[in-house]
């Protein structure tokens, strides 16, 4: 069904691509379509150009052919996305391992004219069913599962079936549920510890949004965020969730844990002149001072040259809010910003850490943003900590801090507080030495 293509233009469109999922449904009783997003894949062609970025994706189109063989249809669903078509399999552990072997796969950097790329990819994965087949539904469904997987923090892969609840089809309701989830308190913060990597004691947390839909029980906030996104609401929810935040805090400091919370940041409220002022009253309704909230932000929205968001940030270090800079490394990261940028932490993109043990580059990058957050005298943080080998890496290069599902994921207050008052049970935890 596939074969090695010398140009885009001989690699099936969005709509041949579709004719081709139609005639392996026709043909085969189960199948599966996974949709493959090349991670800012943009910011090649800005920095390289098109041309370089066309050679760059006609590689990854021949590499997933190379992968996957001769029994799979390939096609290119738009600019960045590509579309992958399974017949005869319906069985989601497979998938997930065709989505490693992928990511392994490449681990090895591509090469064009001077140039060197490495591929993150973001993918989603929809399994029929085996009833009554429609491919609108079908592709539909393999869309909602790249958004998901685009949304989540710490997997960039997500699988749907046909049965699985989704809000597809739900959109002309997601303003209501957003506007009912505030009102009604479906909305709830969960807490990921972040630890002191030499003695594993839980230093601060990261607040993370969930919802619980009366439905579909406990979601990731996906659905919410893009709600909120579409009908000018983010603004309501990121101050839901600040609110939210102090008051956690007040609810530690009764129960002896005077630690500090990180609160993910949009940039529509970093574009919000109501935003000084609003974490200023909340800092005196809650009696808690300002030096206990850390703001998160994305590093492109931190890279962005807005003399806004700048004004925004010094006035927000000056209050003694705490600044850090989310997944960095992932981007192209502008190191003469990151230079001026008044910021107290830094935290290493989980991709370089989840690779650690296996990749001599990415325990160098480390070093690197390690040595950078020494200059800048901020913290440097590893996000992603899943196995023992790399804690060990982590504290031989000389990063003190880290959270990761070694430790815990997130989880509700009352488990959170377990956790810090034992510190991850600090003296008897299997990860001490």
């Amino acid at each position: 069904m596939s074969r090695v293509h010398t140009t885009l233009a001989t690699i099936p469109n969005r709509y041949a691509f579709i004719d081709t999922v139609s005639k392996a449904a026709a043909q085969y009783n189960s199948m599966s379509l996974m949709l493959v997003d090349v991670v800012r894949f943009s910011d090649v062609t800005t920095s390289l150009g098109i041309t370089v970025g066309d050679r760059f994706l006609l590689e990854i189109a021949n590499r997933i052919h190379l992968i996957f063989g001769d029994k799979v249809g390939i096609g290119r669903i738009s600019g960045d996305v590509f579309g992958v078509v399974f017949p005869k399999t319906q069985n989601s552990s497979y998938m997930r391992k065709m989505f490693e072997r992928l990511i392994e796969h490449f681990k090895t950097p591509m090469h064009h004219d001077g140039h060197a790329f490495i591929a993150d990819f973001n993918v989603g994965v929809v399994l029929s069913d085996g009833k009554r087949f429609d491919v609108t539904a079908f592709v539909s469904r393999a869309e909602a599962a790249l958004k998901q997987a685009k949304e989540n923090k710490y997997d960039n892969y997500y699988a749907l079936s046909m049965r699985d609840k989704t809000n597809t089809g739900r959109s002309l309701t997601l303003k209501a549920d957003l506007k009912r989830a505030l009102s009604q308190n479906e909305l709830e913060l969960y807490f990921q510890p972040k630890v002191d990597l030499t003695d594993l004691s839980v230093v601060s947390a990261e607040c993370l949004l969930r919802w619980n839909h009366p439905l579909d029980g406990v979601l990731f906030p996906g659905p919410l965020i893009e709600a909120a996104e579409s009908y000018n609401m983010m603004n309501e929810l990121g101050y839901w969730t600040l609110e939210q935040a102090f008051r956690s805090l007040v609810e530690l400091d009764a129960k002896g844990i005077p630690i500090s919370l990180s609160v993910n940041i949009s940039p529509t409220q970093l574009y919000d002149n109501q935003l000084i002022g609003s974490l200023t009253l909340l800092s005196k309704s809650y009696n808690m001072p300002m030096q206990r909230i850390e703001l998160e932000l994305t590093e492109d929205v931190a890279l962005s040259n807005s003399l806004m968001v700048k004004k925004q940030l010094d006035e927000l270090r000056q209050l003694g809010v705490a600044i850090s800079v989310d997944d960095f490394g992932k981007g192209y990261s502008n190191l003469a910003y990151i230079r001026d940028l008044d910021i107290t932490a830094l935290k290493i993109d989980k991709t370089f850490v989840m690779e650690l043990a296996d990749n001599a580059v990415n325990r160098a990058i480390i070093e690197a943003a390690n040595i950078i957050g020494k200059a800048k005298g901020c913290s440097v943080i590893a996000e992603g900590i899943e196995t023992l080998a790399q804690l060990h890496i982590l504290r031989e290069v000389g990063i003190k801090q880290g959270q990761g599902y070694l430790f815990s994921k997130a989880v509700p207050l009352n488990k959170f507080t377990q956790l810090a008052q034992q510190d991850i049970m600090v003296g008897t935890s299997p990860l001490h030495g």
